[in-house]
């Protein structure tokens, strides 16, 4: 019987390191706003230092992360846990634009989160109000969605649309002109 995942594991190791030696990955697009980082700092200071950061080896042997830059940040100068991965650059870029996108994708049963928040409790203020935030979007969604439908309003506005090309720029301003002479709503795209 062969045990062997259909994919391949590119777990390379695990090692401590200070955080001031891993890189920064240049196209990190994530910003940490205030509020994340004071709810990273309260569960840090509540439970302690918890999920190790991912990286992967440079050709020139130095380590670049792929998730963790907050962390790396609030640890400075002391010795962290990186998950090292045998991956390349290119598919250290996927992972990066991969992990929180598809994190984020997960649903959340309602009844059991609030059975986990009424479990669960914190004496920070950042972390509470980080709790009480999961899944409110989703849920104002919804509510928009029903008190919708309830109206029996149209959720989204029917609209009819044309393109047109142009030979040239001089021939897409007549147009243009001659559309809202006509009171089309009409605008100019370029491509």
């Amino acid at each position: 019987m062969n045990t062997q995942p259909p994919y391949k594991l590119r777990i390379r190791e695990h090692r401590k390191i200070r955080a001031s030696e891993l890189l920064v990955h240049p196209l990190n697009p994530r910003i940490h706003p205030d509020a994340q980082k004071s709810a990273l700092t309260a569960i840090l200071n509540e439970i302690g230092f918890a999920r190790s950061l991912l990286a992967y080896e440079t050709p020139e042997g130095k380590l670049q992360l792929i998730d963790g830059h907050l962390r790396k940040e609030l640890f400075h100068d002391q010795e962290v846990m990186v998950e090292i991965l045998d991956v390349n650059e290119q598919e250290a870029n996927a992972l990066l634009l991969s992990l929180d996108p598809l994190a984020s994708l997960a649903q959340f049963d309602s009844s059991t989160l609030e059975a986990l928040r009424k479990a669960t409790s914190t004496q920070s203020e950042a972390l509470q109000t980080l709790w009480d935030s999961i899944d409110s979007s989703t849920r104002k969604t919804k509510d928009e969605l029903n008190e919708a439908m309830q109206k029996k309003e149209p959720i989204l506005k029917e609209q009819f649309l044309v393109l047109v090309e142009c030979e040239s720029e001089a021939q897409q301003l007549s147009l243009l002109d001659s559309l809202k002479k006509q009171q089309f709503q009409c605008k100019a795209l370029l491509s």
